[in-house]
């Protein structure tokens, strides 16, 4: 709008106005016109009072804004009035936000804070393994889980490639850290598996129940776990099942030891995946007998299925698994020439319903269940011996982000178990016994990001037991520096329970929970494909479990007077980028550990335990050939045994145990590949330890027997064919 003195005159000459409220009417215009416009000023820096270049600084909403100069200096008008945010923001910076009326944003002092989501802000990670898409610093990636030369396909063999677990040949279960088995637990989207591992005999390495082909996340701690869990002396691993399957397919498998079938549907908001397979392994040992004399080969048949759901702000899944196996067999036995006899039957039921979802004002719910149904019928020599468990885990939890610097968790869970054992034989009558076993628990942590360098996790974790009458109280801390661009440091401490297992809990209830505490200290390097982990660490163990017979019993006396302790080193280098289509990872164990629990007459180190454990780990992808090759090494130094010809308790020592297994991948089409694997393709001929007979010959001697594998090498041969959409996509992945 214009107002010249030649307009001024026209209104007096044609209506009379006097000059003097002319020029009153013109001041007030001018006066409000240059109150609309308004200059916002001010200068950025960041934490340390450099000036922020090129920050991009504008109120919300509108188009008025700057960038900030060399100096950190930003000015700029507006016409806006009233209650205005204006926003600051610059990459690897947190975004700030300033509401005030817009005349007070004058001579502004504006400081940008480290954006803690970044992928270089520090992770907290003593003692953590994770592998999937989602994790900031994966020392292994889905595909490797199940391509590991020795581990089978099974997701637990590829987990004993890494630091700080222990070769216990066979077992086949994960020993971590100086701990037996069953201080490690499992769970399936944060929610407790109860019978992670198939049934087994004697000397004979179990598999883990569960297929790899359903899962995309995978994270293994080794200790100093989150407050979340418990129950777990050692370690704890944490399996997640896909959210969302990218294509409808279905996978075929045609195996020496059986056959596979896998269907995936994808709807709108929903999708179900199913897995059925059927193992027999009598056909194998047709062509390749073992050590054992087998009436009825290993048989079994078993399914998955997981179906999703998608809900407005969250997901749903509802994940099964039924498996049932039997088999039959005498095996070799120094005191029994005929042999010693087993017979198993087991079926085995897993439950699980998760549901997730982000609700108002940044809060996230995640809540859950399971049930295990598992029942055995065990026929050993003479004896019958049937046992029944049911098992259920129900959790809610809670998570508020106050900010992307403060996080809380908090949550509870309840456990419950019901174990019913009956044994008879025709010298006495059939006992029944057994426990029930009510665990109640509450959680709370919190996440405070101190800045992109400077992280601490701390927890609390209670839980009250119903069959001991006993409360514990277990705190959880974890502190991570980020020493370098591409390195950090973390430290870990946490109070861990949990209760005897139902080999000691049928016979005796009169106990407390055992008890660890760790100490644990890390490096890691992680630059472009190169990751590198050093750790060391301290476990101190109380209140185990101690009894006075050689097999626990009704006439056995229990107390927890138990105790030891377990320290070491764990080492771990992969490299994926040096050489040219070659991946490949090194493993290095230091463990020193005694014990003195169970019928141990002193402290010393426990039969499961080796000093040293090596692993290499290799794959090597050639194009012309369309295949993928792999090896897997493993070296694992002597374990304890008692020889009662030279006096003393555990008081000698296997030969070192030495594998090598070797694995080919050939894509015969974009969607059939053909698999082979051979392990201990060197035949080393390893021995477990030794069985020795209960009398002395007539020099006073003790005869003994080696407890060898019952077989030396193993082989697979398979085909697999996916069927998908793409008409690309294999099962390259899940082998």
């Amino acid at each position: 709008m214009n107002f010249s003195f030649k307009n001024h005159e026209l209104l007096i000459s044609k209506y009379g106005v006097s000059n003097s409220f002319i020029a009153i009417l013109i001041t007030l215009i001018s006066f409000q016109l240059s109150a609309q416009t308004l200059t916002i000023s001010g200068t950025v820096t960041d934490a340390k009072n450099n000036p922020v270049e090129g920050a991009n600084v504008y109120l919300d909403g509108t188009y008025d804004g700057a960038t900030s100069n060399v100096t950190g200096v930003f000015s700029f008008t507006t016409k806006e009035t009233g209650t205005q945010t204006l926003t600051v923001s610059y990459i690897s910076f947190e975004t700030f936000y300033l509401t005030s009326d817009v005349s007070t944003l004058k001579g502004l002092k504006i400081t940008l804070q480290e954006d803690v989501n970044a992928l270089d802000t520090v992770v907290l990670s003593a003692g953590t393994f994770s592998a999937g898409d989602n994790s900031k610093v994966s020392a292994l990636t889905s595909m490797d889980v199940v391509t590991t030369a020795s581990a089978l396909g099974d997701f637990v063999g590829a987990l004993q490639t890494l630091p700080g677990t222990t070769t216990v040949a066979e077992d086949g279960r994960l020993f971590v850290r100086g701990g037996e088995a069953e201080e490690t637990q499992i769970f399936i989207d944060g929610i407790r598996v109860f019978t992670p591992y198939s049934p087994t005999t004697n000397n004979t390495p179990t598999r883990g129940r569960y297929s790899p082909f359903l899962f995309d996340g995978i994270t293994f701690s080794t200790g100093g776990y989150s407050a979340e869990y418990g129950q777990a002396l050692s370690s704890v691993l944490l399996l997640s099942t896909i959210d969302e399957p990218d294509q409808e397919k279905t996978d075929i498998g045609i195996m020496t030891l059986g056959a596979t079938l896998g269907n995936t549907q994808k709807w709108e908001r929903s999708s179900l995946s199913v897995n059925a397979s059927y193992i027999n392994l009598a056909p194998y040992l047709a062509v390749f007998e073992d050590r054992n004399d087998w009436k009825k080969p290993f048989e079994t048949l078993s399914g998955e299925a997981v179906y999703r759901y998608k809900t407005n702000n969250g997901m749903l899944k509802l994940y099964s698994a039924f498996d049932k196996s039997n088999f039959e067999l005498t095996q070799e036995d120094i005191n029994s020439p005929e042999g010693l006899y087993f017979k198993l039957n087991n079926s085995n039921l897993y439950v699980n319903g998760s549901y997730a979802a982000k609700l108002e004002n940044k809060w996230r719910l995640q809540t859950g269940f399971s049930y295990t149904y598992a029942k055995n019928k065990i026929n050993i020599d003479t004896n019958t011996i049937d046992d029944t468990e049911n098992s259920i885990h129900a959790k809610l939890k809670l998570r508020k982000s106050f900010s992307n610097r403060f996080k809380l968790n908090f949550g509870a869970e309840y456990f419950t178990t019901d174990f019913n054992e009956n044994v008879q034989n025709d010298a006495i009558q059939a006992i029944d016994y057994g426990f029930k076993n009510n665990i109640s628990a509450a959680f709370t942590e919190a996440d405070i990001i101190f800045s992109k360098k400077l992280a601490l996790k701390a927890g609390l974790r209670a839980e009250y037991s119903e069959l001991f009458k006993e409360a514990t109280v277990s705190p959880r801390l974890s502190l991570a520096y980020k020493t370098g661009r591409r390195s950090q440091v973390s430290l870990a401490y946490g109070d861990f329970y949990q209760n005897p297992n139902s080999s000691i809990l049928k016979f005796e209830q009169d106990l407390k929970a055992q008890q660890t505490q760790h100490y644990i200290l890390n490096y890691q390097y992680n630059n472009d494909g190169r990751i590198f982990r050093a750790e060391t660490y301290f476990k101190n163990y109380n209140n185990l479990v101690k009894f006075d017979s050689e097999f626990v019993g009704f006439d056995t006396n229990y107390n927890n007077s138990g105790d030891g302790f377990a320290k070491g080193l764990d080492l771990f280098y992969r490299d994926n980028k040096s050489l040219k289509n070659i991946d490949y990872w090194v493993s290095y164990s230091f463990l020193d550990t005694e014990r003195d629990y169970r019928n141990y007459n002193k402290a010393a180190q426990p039969n499961f335990a080796n000093k040293h454990n090596l692993s290499v780990v290799g794959k090597y992808w050639i194009q012309n050939w369309k295949s993928q090759v792999g090896l897997s090494y493993a070296f694992a130094s002597g374990r304890t045994y008692t020889n009662p010809n030279a006096g003393g308790f555990l008081n000698s020592k296997t030969k070192n145990f030495n594998n090598l297994s070797l694995n080919w991948a050939y894509l015969l089409s974009p969607q059939k590949i053909l698999y082979l694997s051979v392990n201990n393709v060197l035949g080393f001929k390893n021995v477990n330890g030794y069985q020795y007979a209960n009398t002395p010959d007539i020099n006073n001697n003790f005869a003994r027997r080696a407890l060898k594998p019952a077989a030396d090498q193993f082989f697979f041969v398979g085909f697999f064919w996916t069927i998908s959409e793409n008409g690309t996509d294999n099962q390259l992945d899940n082998l």
